[in-house]
């Protein structure tokens, strides 16, 4: 669980109650608020009336299926959709895909690949409505060039210190855990024992204060790292 999920509602639509149960406690364990519907009509009520912010929806359902859903939901909504399905063919992935579904999953699924596009996907939403330039104090972050700023001078960053420097930034004053780091720059399936993350806060530190500038990120000694101005108490 990360310091979001627990904020982030998603509608899971499947008629085997079996699979909904399945979902529904790994997603719950996961920090998501879930809600399940098993038909078609059910869950274009339940995205109108609660609108989640990600759609899991399976294509055989009774009465309406899932294709039919998609399309509708799609007419006055872009949440997120990944559709589940049984069937394999290229053909039947083209129509759920043109029918407006973002992602396309084959049953029988591992779990984890199935929230790895949940992330995913939740990911790519919330940059399109974050704040392009990001300060914090001298620090600028230009989000849409990937160029980031201490006064007028520019720091040159690799492609990873740029992603945990833009985490950093979109999170100034709050501590940051090592799961969610990993999660957020590095992926649910990278070794949880490495010490890259520690590496990585090497790094940035030392391009942030070349030149005697005082220290920005620190240490909270058994919880994570947290950016703050310099003119905040520094820490560790």
């Amino acid at each position: 669980m990360n310091d979001r999920t627990q904020h982030e509602h998603i509608l899971v639509v499947e008629d085997e109650a079996e699979i909904a149960g399945y979902l529904r406690r790994g997603l719950a364990f996961e920090g998501y608020n879930v809600e399940v519907a098993g038909d078609g009509p059910s869950a274009l009520q339940a995205a109108r009336e609660r609108p989640p912010h990600l759609i899991i929806l399976d294509v055989m359902l009774p009465g309406m299926d899932g294709l039919e859903v998609c399309r509708r939901l799609r007419a006055g909504s872009d949440v997120p959709i990944i559709m589940l399905t049984a069937r394999d063919a290229v053909p039947d992935r083209v129509v759920g895909l043109e029918s407006g579904a973002d992602d396309y999953l084959i049953k029988p699924f591992a779990f984890e690949e199935l929230l790895a596009r949940i992330r995913a996907l939740l990911r790519r939403r919330a940059a399109v409505n974050e704040p392009t330039i990001l300060r914090c104090g001298p620090l600028t972050l230009n989000a849409a060039s990937r160029e980031v700023f201490l006064g007028n001078r520019q720091i040159e960053l690799t492609a990873k210190e740029y992603d945990l420097m833009e985490l950093f930034l979109r999170h100034q004053g709050q501590v940051l855990t090592r799961d969610v780091i990993y999660d957020r720059v590095w992926g649910y399936d990278f070794g949880g024992e490495s010490n890259i993350i520690e590496v990585y806060v090497r790094y940035l530190r030392q391009k942030l204060e070349a030149g005697g500038h005082p220290r920005m990120l620190h240490t909270v000694r058994g919880a994570g790292y947290i950016l703050k101005p310099p003119s905040d108490p520094q820490e560790a």
